[in-house]
């Protein structure tokens, strides 16, 4: 029962039989004259569009890297490196590729301003009007939580940056291949509020191992490794097998996301899992803005079926829940639930191994004694109701046996 979607997914078999073609068979240099190059010169143009067409982009506005975390770099660093403006603007609720990134910067002296947010995890939009002035060079905030799923309100951020002449880069991690996104839409659209965008494969059943930026028209981003390729955005030869799974995989997932009730079927799930544990937990709470209630930024709800390409914050990922049990640890939960064939996670996966309470959980303002004993849930397009079932019994199980030893230590 792998209940850790927001970590990593598992290749498709289609994913799989590009990645060997591209192995096997498109082996050339794609920058080579010669035939074996151009060969494999097309199969990576021919994958760039299938990823801009699951974006709603250009195929030329897209640059190839070797992760999210790397698009993340390349925007962010690439675009303040551009630009006069020595500030950027960010949140503890990010994911540790931007928290990390920017701590970095604040040593080499770029100011740093920290966005609040409210305490179902959406950004504080009144604090933002007054961080995001003419001094700010980049926005960098993603468009779901990795830990909560929270939906954030980039559209009104990037209406705030369009203002101060800011550069908005989102991460897309958590979105991209989960819900429909159109980044050629009108400035009025969560698409048109957005400078740049990274994505990773492996985030919807892609290869791991590549992920790209997306780049406006017209934002300047500098380089961050030198080379020929990509445009000159991104020098290093092409990773052609994981460019081509990751074009099936956004093929696959395009595909996916042109019917509605997948989305809905996987929700319901969601909310069935979190329904069958709060049920059997006594105090088991559920951490992020509710799925059906207006967060505190006095948005209306947002429902599966209102998560389009122009909805705002408000809600959670249909895939996403973050379950806290108060006065347990979560790595007392996920061994034993490891060992029986469920696999969950502490939060972000890059933050494994850490004995601290999520930065996320702790900045949405929970106290220590949930946000410790706090687990993420994570369904799949192909989870299945059985699944499910058998998931909550035994994570209620394992939680109440490991809540009886606490009690009696």
């Amino acid at each position: 029962m792998y209940l850790d979607h927001n970590a990593t997914t598992r290749p498709s078999p289609g994913v799989v039989a590009s990645v060997r073609r591209g192995v096997e068979e498109l082996w050339g240099n794609p920058s080579s004259v010669h035939r074996g190059g151009q060969d494999a010169r097309a199969a990576v143009e021919l994958a760039r569009a299938s990823v801009a067409r699951l974006i709603g982009a250009k195929a030329r506005e897209l640059v190839f890297t070797s992760s999210c975390t790397e698009a993340i770099d390349l925007g962010v660093r690439g675009a303040l490196e551009s630009r006069t403006r020595n500030v950027l603007v960010t949140s503890a609720v990010e994911h540790a590729a931007i928290r990390d990134l920017a701590e970095s910067l604040r040593a080499q002296g770029t100011e740093i301003r920290e966005l609040p947010v409210a305490p179902g995890g959406t950004y504080d939009l009144d604090a933002a009007r007054d961080l995001i002035d003419d001094n700010v060079g980049v926005v960098a905030v993603q468009l779901a939580n990795n830990e909560t799923g929270t939906l954030q309100p980039v559209q009104e951020l990037g209406r705030l940056c369009a203002q101060a002449g800011a550069v908005l880069l989102a991460d897309g991690a958590q979105w991209v291949g989960k819900l429909p996104l159109d980044l050629s839409g009108a400035e009025d659209s969560l698409g048109g509020a957005i400078d740049l965008l990274a994505l990773s494969g492996h985030k919807f059943h892609g290869p791991k191992g590549v992920g790209a930026l997306w780049v406006r028209r017209g934002v300047r981003v500098r380089p961050r490794v030198l080379g020929s390729q990509e445009l000159a955005r991104r020098g290093g030869t092409e990773n052609v097998p994981g460019i081509l799974g990751l074009g099936t995989a956004a093929d696959e997932a395009a595909a996916w996301l042109s019917r509605p009730e997948n989305l809905t079927r996987v929700a319901h799930l969601r909310d069935r899992l979190e329904e069958l544990i709060l049920a059997s937990v006594p105090g088991a709470v559920v951490n992020g803005p509710p799925n059906d209630a207006p967060d505190s930024n006095h948005r209306p709800p947002v429902t599966v079926q209102d998560r389009s390409p122009n909805c705002g914050g408000g809600g959670r990922l249909w895939n996403t829940t973050n379950i806290g049990f108060p006065g347990l640890e979560a790595e007392a939960i996920l061994i034993p639930l490891s060992e029986r064939g469920v696999y969950a996670s502490a939060g972000a996966a890059c933050s494994s191994g850490s004995l601290e309470p999520s930065p996320v959980l702790r900045a949405m303002g929970i106290p220590d004694r949930v946000a410790h004993g706090s687990i993420r849930l994570s369904l799949g397009r192909d989870t299945t109701e059985e699944e499910v079932e058998r998931g909550a019994h035994a994570i209620a199980e394992v939680v109440l046996a490991v809540g009886g030893v606490a009690g009696k230590s």
